[in-house]
């Protein structure tokens, strides 16, 4: 290869390594802006995230939290920054990816891949809903359940978060419902490029059971609730993947008949006109 090839081919590379850093600059540019925003109203957005703990107490109960470290606080602070800007910038990130990719795909690679990047934010808000307003609160309330107050002799036993570890809890739920919740996405993308099919989910349905069961083992608190919080809306968003992969199938199938019956049309078109042309000759040389 001679040093003009060289030359030729680091050009587009560099072109997109700028292109590259621009994007992630918009993206770390939005993420900052958010995080002091965020920092700013982090009391605010703690005292919202406490929500479905007041809601599992009653609302007669007065809860506490404590932290027993001078800066442990601090630091939730800085964690529920971090937590609400990537929450909040993450339609500005995936504009940026969308933007960066978007120029080497076709118009109805465009077209296919757009929807997806609506559904991805909206998926993980459900799951976010889910835990907030279903899944914390009943976690919540089923420990509080191990409380003793002191009746009959009994040594006294109260339950008093820290607030580290209560923000942690919801947090790490939060994330995980989230990101369980882009199951479909992930499948129907795989389906669409013929990486897996709905057959072949359905005969894995089985394994699909004890993954999910152990997902939510290994991404929730040790409680049931949790537990089969998550395990649950899992497979049925796995049914719902199957559905999904069905359809994208049912699809594939009647544009390639069309298109099968389309050239069919055309070879039948271009014989008939190859056969007049030959009665014609024959006519003429007659």
């Amino acid at each position: 290869m001679s040093q003009e090839d060289i030359e030729a081919s680091s050009a587009p590379l560099i072109e997109h390594l700028i292109e590259l850093r621009s994007r992630l600059v918009k993206a770390v540019i939005a993420i900052a802006v958010f995080f002091v925003v965020c920092f700013i109203f982090a009391d605010d957005i703690f005292n919202l995230l406490v929500v479905p703990f007041e809601r599992a107490a009653g609302e007669d109960t007065n809860i506490k939290l404590i932290y027993t470290a001078p800066q442990e606080y601090f630091f939730a602070q800085l964690k529920i920054a971090l937590f609400g800007s990537l929450f909040i910038a993450f339609p500005v990130i995936a504009t940026q990816i969308y933007k960066f990719v978007a120029p080497g795909l076709y118009q109805n690679e465009r077209g296919a891949f757009l929807p997806y990047l609506i559904a991805t934010p909206i998926l993980f808000v459900l799951g976010s809903c889910l835990v907030y307003f279903v899944v914390m609160p009943l976690a919540m309330g089923f420990f509080l359940t191990m409380q003793q107050f002191g009746d009959n002799g009994q040594v006294t036993i109260e339950l008093l978060p820290k607030v580290s570890e209560y923000l942690g809890l919801i947090m790490t739920l939060i994330f995980a419902f989230g990101f369980v919740f882009q199951l479909p996405v992930v499948i129907t993308l795989l389906a669409r490029v013929g990486l897996v099919s709905a057959d072949g989910l359905k005969s894995k349905r089985k394994y699909a059971v004890v993954a999910a069961f152990v997902a939510a083992a290994v991404l929730t608190p040790p409680d049931p609730i949790s537990q089969l919080g998550l395990a649950l809306p899992t497979l049925l968003l796995y049914e719902v993947s199957i559905f999904a992969a069905v359809i994208i199938e049912r699809q594939r199938a009647e544009r390639e008949a069309g298109l099968t019956e389309e050239n069919g049309d055309t070879g039948k078109s271009v014989s008939t006109k190859d056969n007049q042309d030959s009665d014609e000759d024959g006519v003429k040389t007659s």
